[in-house]
């Protein structure tokens, strides 16, 4: 067998995967079950459980040793806290080898005005996520204050239809609409906004390094993606719980014909721009000549 295509052997005349999978379900041919609505595609919960036959993995291959930086290293021995519960913002963020790295979303509403340009609102929103974890985590008794926090928001602008910026789907027709709406535009942004806080060795005001970096990746969809198949990838769930309705990581590719710039941007986190950051505000942090005057800084200018 190879590729997942059909085989032959004396014991299996010819058959398909999917021969295999819905002879396992009920007879050859039958329909498969509804997919899930969107509350259950995109809730959070860890309860649902499924009957699976159980086989041995593959090996897997040995992950990468942690790069070995000074300020990764420094980090290591401290608390990272990312700013998101988002598992591809975890996973990415995981690469950097950070042992105790902790999940603590920000539970705030995004509700900054779309009526503000993409840039302005997707580093807005970061920012906001960013502080509020800072404010509830540094006086923390029982676990220290943090050594870094990291929040990031991705947004996804329908540029052929005014700088639309794009929520992640409400329900399926709403979902196709969105799909339909990317695949006929054409080409579509993503941007991400980073935002990092690093608490100051010293004393001064107003008590923390901040830096922030917005990326920027252009997305061309396939424009002979049929009906069809947006119907399909939709019927799947992959893009309920992301902005713009699809994952390009996964099943979301087959829509794509390219894109310019950073493949991890549209995922959810663009790596090398996350370890630039991290680098530059921890130096800023350490070195008080790094640091803005202290006449007439506030901390309220850096909200929103």
């Amino acid at each position: 067998m190879s590729d997942g295509f059909p085989f032959d052997t004396p014991q299996h005349p010819a058959i398909s995967n999917l021969d295999i999978i819905m002879s396992e379900k009920g007879p050859l041919g039958s329909i498969p079950p509804d997919p899930p609505t969107y509350e259950d595609a995109t809730a959070t919960s860890t309860t649902t459980t499924m009957t699976t036959t159980t086989t041995a993995r593959p090996p897997q291959p040995r992950p990468p040793f942690p790069l070995s930086l000074p300020i990764l290293h420094q980090l290591r021995t401290k608390r990272v806290i990312l700013a998101s519960q988002s598992p591809r913002r975890k996973q990415i963020m995981s690469f950097l080898g950070f042992p105790n790295l902790e999940i603590i979303p920000c539970t705030e509403p995004e509700d900054f005005p779309k009526t503000m340009g993409p840039i302005d609102y997707v580093l807005a929103t970061a920012t906001k996520k960013a502080q509020t974890i800072y404010r509830q985590e540094v006086d923390n008794a029982e676990k220290g204050e943090p050594g870094l926090i990291l929040a990031a928001d991705t947004i996804v602008v329908d540029s052929a239809h005014g700088d639309m910026i794009l929520e992640k789907p409400r329900s399926e027709a709403h979902h196709v609409a969105m799909l339909k709406s990317l695949r006929d535009g054409r080409n579509h942004v993503v941007y991400t906004a980073i935002v990092a806080m690093v608490p100051l060795a010293s004393a001064r005001m107003p008590g923390y390094a901040i830096e922030s970096h917005v990326e920027e990746t252009s997305v061309q969809f396939d424009p002979d993606v049929t009906d069809d198949l947006i119907v399909a990838y939709v019927k799947t769930r992959e893009g309920a719980d992301k902005a713009g309705g699809y994952g390009l990581q996964g099943l979301g590719s087959i829509l794509v014909n390219k894109i310019e710039g950073s493949y991890d941007n549209v995922i959810g986190l663009p790596l090398k721009a996350t370890l630039q950051l991290i680098q530059k505000t921890v130096m800023k942090a350490d070195d008080d000549e790094l640091l803005p005057e202290e006449d007439g800084l506030d901390e309220d200018e850096f909200e929103g």
